[in-house]
């Protein structure tokens, strides 16, 4: 039985602030995973409607509605040509808040999927703090889940989960120290045509993530990665691994 306390195998959950949080940060590990044969399911907290679809909103005829439903669209295109499954909450963002609804329905996820690893927000982000938020309640949902007095006894406590920090938009503001890089050099190209589905929205950002993945593959074969390796993710990693040796 793995660390999370499944017998069937490794599974993802990745939870995500707003609708393209995950695609930006962590595509290129959710396409290598779902390719792997592992599950990977996206827990969205909100369509990042308010705070982070400016262009949408240049258009007079939007409202909240229908730019959620963009938001919707784009990000279960996202998931799809990822390989994963999505899950919206429509919590609300700028600001997102920590209602106990919120809470609770992550809680439930957590039990009913029980993941090997979580993938989410680094712990700081000062230029969005949804993003830290969201870290916090991810933190706090992993610890409910573990709990074996809730009154859910229909779902097993969920095990010890790694969490995992996917990169934030200026790493260096944020205290993020990468501590594994994953190769997706395999995977690159679901992750562009994920980004390519977020193009309404927030399309100025193709460009960035396409670069940074190029960046954080040189750093991964300088620190022993194969050469072959031309894309890579960057991850900082909540809890430490337990293993029988070093290496």
């Amino acid at each position: 039985m793995g660390p999370s306390g499944r017998d069937d195998g490794p599974s993802v959950v990745v939870v995500s602030a707003h609708a393209a949080d995950f695609v930006w940060r962590a595509g290129g590990a959710i396409a290598r995973c779902a390719e792997d044969g592992a599950p990977v399911t996206v827990l969205c907290l909100t369509y990042g409607e308010r705070g982070e679809s400016a262009a949408l909103w240049r258009s007079p005829d939007a409202t909240l509605e229908s730019v959620k439903a963009i938001r919707a669209e784009e990000a279960t295109a996202a998931a799809q040509a990822l390989g994963a499954d999505i899950m919206f909450f429509d919590a609300g963002d700028y600001p997102l808040r920590a209602t106990d609804d919120l809470v609770d329905g992550i809680v439930a996820q957590l039990r009913r999927l029980q993941p090997t690893v979580l993938l989410t927000h680094a712990e700081r982000d000062p230029y969005n703090l949804d993003h830290a938020l969201t870290h916090e309640i991810v933190l706090r949902c992993r610890m409910i889940a573990q709990a074996a007095g809730l009154p859910d006894r229909n779902t097993p406590p969920l095990g010890a989960s790694q969490v995992m920090a996917f990169e934030p938009h200026q790493p260096e503001q944020c205290g993020f120290v990468p501590n594994r890089f994953l190769d997706i050099s395999p995977v690159i190209e679901s992750k562009r045509a994920a980004m390519k589905c977020m193009d309404a929205a927030q399309g100025h950002l193709i460009d960035y993530y396409e670069d940074l993945a190029v960046r954080r593959g040189v750093q991964a074969v300088r620190n022993g990665a194969p050469r072959t390796v031309t894309h890579a993710e960057a991850f900082q990693m909540v809890f430490p691994t337990v293993g029988s040796t070093l290496w």
